[in-house]
C-alpha cells in the first residue's frame, strides 16, 4: 500500500526539531530509522501529516563510556551496536539483543532510540534496558530530562515521552565486576518479532552468590515486563538449578501474554519460564568468566 500524503521536514538541529514538534502537535512524527514507522504508514495504521526527519542532525550517533555509564546516542544504528567492540566485550546482553533484531538490511537503518521510543512491546531493546536498569534522556522545549526505563513504557505504543520530546540518549550503568547477561529470543522465523524473549543480567560475589539480578521479558504483555519478584528472589542466592527454576516460575507468573497467531497465552507463558532458565544460566556463566 501507499501511505497518505504528508509534508517532509528536515531540521538541522535538535531545537529546530523540537520547535517543529511544538508547531505541528500530534500531527507530526519523528523519523529516525523508520523501520517501524514507514511500514505502519504504508498500512495506514499511522497517518502523520508532518514527518520530521532527524537523520541529518549531527552528534546523535555514538557509543562511549563516560561518567559511569555506557552512553548510546539515539540515532545510533543497530548495525553499529552489533559491531561495536566495546559492546561485544563489556555488554554482551546488548550485543545479543542487536544481533536478533530483524535482519542486516533493517539493522543498517534502524536506530536504538527509535526502537525504544516506538513503544512496541514486541521490540527487543525494552526488555534488555529493563534488565540493565537503563536511563533514557529526553530532549524537549524545557531542555533535557532523564527517565528511568522502568517508568518509560506506559502501555502499548505509549511511552513517557512528551509530544515535543525526542529520545536523544540511552544510558546504561557500567556493570560491576563479575557481571554477565544475555538475551534469548524465540521467533517463528529469522527476522520475526519474538514469540517471547527474555533478557537476564546478574552480578555475583566472590562466593558465587547473586548480589544483583535484572530480568526483562519481551512480547508478554502490553509493555516490556520487568520481572521484579524473580529479581528479588535471586538476591543473595547461588544460581543453582533450584533457584533458577524458582525464579523462572516467578517470571512466568509476572508475564501477561495474549493469544495470537504466534501461539496461545499458556504456550507463551511456558516459553517465558524456559527462556528465563536458559538466560539466567548463561548470564551466570558469563559472570563467572
Amino acid at each position: 500500500m501507499i501511505p497518505p500524503e504528508f509534508e517532509y521536514l528536515r531540521p538541522a538541529t535538535i531545537p529546530e526539531a523540537v520547535s517543529l514538534l511544538q508547531l505541528h502537535g500530534d500531527d507530526a512524527k519523528i523519523l529516525s530509522g523508520g523501520q517501524s514507522l514507514i511500514p505502519m504508514m504504508k498500512l495506514r495504521l499511522a497517518r502523520p501529516a508532518w514527518l520530521i526527519d532527524i537523520n541529518h542532525i549531527p552528534g546523535l550517533a555514538y557509543i562511549r563510556e563516560e561518567g559511569g555509564y555506557l552512553k548510546i546516542g539515539g540515532l545510533t544504528r543497530e548495525a553499529d551496536v552489533e559491531n561495536s567492540e566495546l559492546i561485544r566485550a563489556k555488554y554482551p546482553i546488548v550485543h545479543d539483543t542487536a544481533l536478533v533484531i530483524a535482519d542486516p538490511q533493517v539493522r543498517n537503518l534502524a536506530t536504538m532510540g527509535g526502537n525504544l521510543a516506538h513503544g512496541d512491546p514486541a521490540n527487543d531493546h525494552g526488555a534488555t534496558m529493563l534488565a540493565l536498569e537503563a536511563e533514557l534522556v529526553a530532549t524537549g522545549a524545557n531542555g533535557q530530562r532523564t527517565i528511568a526505563v522502568r517508568d518509560f513504557f506506559l502501555s502499548i505504543f505509549t511511552t513517557a515521552l512528551e509530544q515535543d520530546e525526542i529520545l536523544t540518549e540511552i544510558r546504561i550503568p557500567v556493570p560491576a565486576a563479575r557481571s554477565g547477561g544475555t538475551y534469548l529470543k524465540l521467533e517463528r522465523k529469522v527476522g520475526d518479532f519474538a514469540t517471547a524473549a527474555v533478557a537476564a543480567q546478574v552480578t555475583l560475589d566472590a562466593s558465587g552468590a547473586c548480589t544483583k539480578a535484572g530480568i526483562g521479558v519481551t512480547n508478554a504483555g502490553p509493555t516490556p515486563i520487568k520481572a521484579g519478584k524473580a529479581e528479588a528472589f535471586l538476591r543473595g542466592k547461588r544460581l543453582d538449578a533450584a533457584s533458577v527454576a524458582q525464579a523462572a516460575e516467578l517470571a512466568m507468573g509476572e508475564s501477561q501474554p495474549s493469544s495470537d497467531l504466534r501461539g496461545p497465552a499458556e504456550y507463551k507463558k511456558g516459553l517465558v519460564k524456559e527462556l528465563t532458565k536458559r538466560a539466567l544460566t548463561r548470564a551466570a556463566e558469563r559472570a563467572g568468566r
